[in-house]
């Protein structure tokens, strides 16, 4: 520990070396956009969750969470979605080459810009606007020793090889940036923090794991019963949706063996220590933002960027996770119960796939009441407009010679000072060969290129009651509207934009049956 750890007082001091710790700034708030990689829906403490995350749940209680976010299913098109305010086909996927990132907004509105954590698209951050950057480039990492991708300021970081830990670097850099923004200018900062947290592979701290061993012996159905009660109890989910059954892929948990009870204990165990981990840091830089005196004008906002991951992809079991060699994933039992009450996963477009907790917090800008939840629904793209709306910016229509195509998303501030925000007239879904459509309180969906499923989400949106066949008439509308803006505004190719095949459908129905 001794190397890495030598520079953490260094980050707690430098607010006495650049003097007064108050800083007279301009009105426009700072802003800190933090997104979590791999969290499930009811991970969070304040979203129902068990594990503990008391500094996102103080920001919750002081702010406002919204029950109705929705991100891509996906990490490189969630990243796109929230840096650009397009769709992810409609800005050049991983190019971004028809749009353009926040950070390349707000600096010529005077921001400092500063990225730390997961990039996972094409170039670097410092080539898209950010003047700051520390983090690894690719889409995971092993948490203790890093890969090759790790940058800093545009130049290869050579990882330290003892006391590294991805998520706690992430965020000293994060506390380390913004002294050195402040101490340069007196201006506003923009801080977007790509934790890649909770995504596998499990490693977190022997101390933080332990803290959780042979809490989840209750197994994923009676912790998902549990996070249900206390999702209806807070207001999280109305009470008209049942919650969703465990589906066939997933074992009933009495019918496992003890040693295997005990191996699902200790790598939920590892994943609930990451959370908890992470919540840790984020404390730490809600604590640094506060000794600078500059927290009560900073826009905090927390998403993730798809529900929980099923992907059992676990390379031995004989490393624990706090092992650098170690290579631990879960699967979609806990997965199911991450993304309660709702069905399916990362990579699906029904709601477990694309539902994100979402926590505003802003002292001096929220006049909604503190603790409130907004059902009202938003998507990714809308932290493009709300970061424009904040920081009186412009969003150009050209950019380096580029035509930059028109902003997507609408601002979040309406429902910051506790208004009805225009909705959207439709939020659209796709990645793979699933898609999805949603028009007010209607959605189609489809999984693994299967027929079309119809919903009702304000009667029910954990996808229970499947009304395509009652109907019709809506599944055809909304098909159609999927095609069209799948071809012509989100550029998608003939490819992917297929007829779905009831043919496959029944071979899947067969199989799980």
């Amino acid at each position: 520990m001794k190397k890495y750890l030598i520079l953490l007082p260094l980050f707690f001091w430098m607010p006495q070396v650049f003097g007064d710790n108050h800083l007279e700034q301009s009105n426009k708030p700072n802003i800190v956009l933090i997104m979590a990689d791999d969290l499930g829906f009811s991970d969070l403490g304040c979203y129902g969750g068990e594990i503990n995350t008391p500094n996102l749940d103080a920001l919750a209680a002081d702010g406002i969470r919204f029950s109705q976010f929705y991100n891509t299913a996906k990490c490189h098109s969630s990243r796109v979605d929230l840096l650009t305010g397009l769709y992810c086909g409609q800005a050049g996927s991983n190019s971004m080459d028809r749009g353009v990132t926040i950070a390349e907004v707000l600096k010529p509105a005077g921001y400092s810009t500063i990225m730390c954590g997961k990039w996972h698209l094409n170039n670097e951050p410092t080539n898209r606007g950010f003047e700051r950057y520390f983090g690894h480039l690719s889409g995971a990492t092993n948490f203790f020793t890093g890969d090759d991708t790790f940058r800093l300021n545009g130049k290869p970081y050579k990882v330290p090889q003892e006391g590294f830990y991805t998520t706690d670097a992430i965020t000293d850099y994060s506390i380390r940036f913004v002294d050195e923004s402040i101490q340069e200018k007196d201006g506003p900062f923009f801080l977007y923090v790509a934790y890649n947290a909770p995504h596998y592979p499990l490693q977190a701290p022997k101390k933080d794991v332990m803290k959780y061993r042979g809490k989840y012996r209750m197994g994923w159905d009676k912790l998902r019963a549990s996070r249900y009660k206390k999702q209806l109890a807070m207001g999280i989910i109305s009470d008209k949706w049942q919650l969703s059954p465990r589906p066939a892929e997933v074992s009933a948990w009495e019918k496992l063996e003890a040693n295997d009870k005990d191996w699902e204990d200790f790598r939920m165990a590892a994943y609930a220590g990451m959370v908890d981990r992470m919540d840790q840091q984020i404390g730490r830089l809600v604590a640094h933002l506060k000794a600078r005196e500059v927290f009560d004008n900073t826009l905090f906002m927390f998403c993730s960027d798809n529900g929980a991951c099923p992907f059992e992809r676990t390379r031995g079991k004989d490393k624990m996770p706090w092992d650098p060699k170690s290579y631990w994933t879960y699967d979609s039992g806990w997965a199911h119960a991450g993304n309660t009450p709702f069905r399916w996963y990362k990579q699906n477009q029904h709601e477990g796939g694309i539902s994100s907790p979402l926590i505003i917090h802003w002292p001096a800008g929220i006049k909604a009441e503190k603790g409130a939840i907004s059902h009202q629904p938003g998507h990714l793209i809308d932290f493009m407009a709300t970061c424009i709306d904040v920081a009186d910016a412009s969003y150009p229509k050209k950019q380096s010679g580029r035509v930059i195509t028109p902003l997507m998303g609408r601002s979040l501030v309406p429902i910051l000072k506790g208004k009805t925000r225009v909705e959207h007239d439709l939020l659209y879904f796709h990645f793979g060969n699933n898609r999805a459509i949603r028009k007010g309180p209607w959605k189609v969906v489809s999984v693994r290129g299967g027929p079309w499923e119809l919903y009702n989400i304000e009667k029910d949106r954990t996808e229970l009651n499947n009304l395509a066949d009652t109907n019709p008439s809506m599944v055809m509308k909304l098909s159609k509207l999927w095609h069209e803006f799948a071809e012509k505004t989100d550029r998608l190719p003939a490819k992917q934009r297929m007829p779905v095949s009831e043919k496959r459908e029944r071979k899947k129905r067969r199989k799980s049956s």
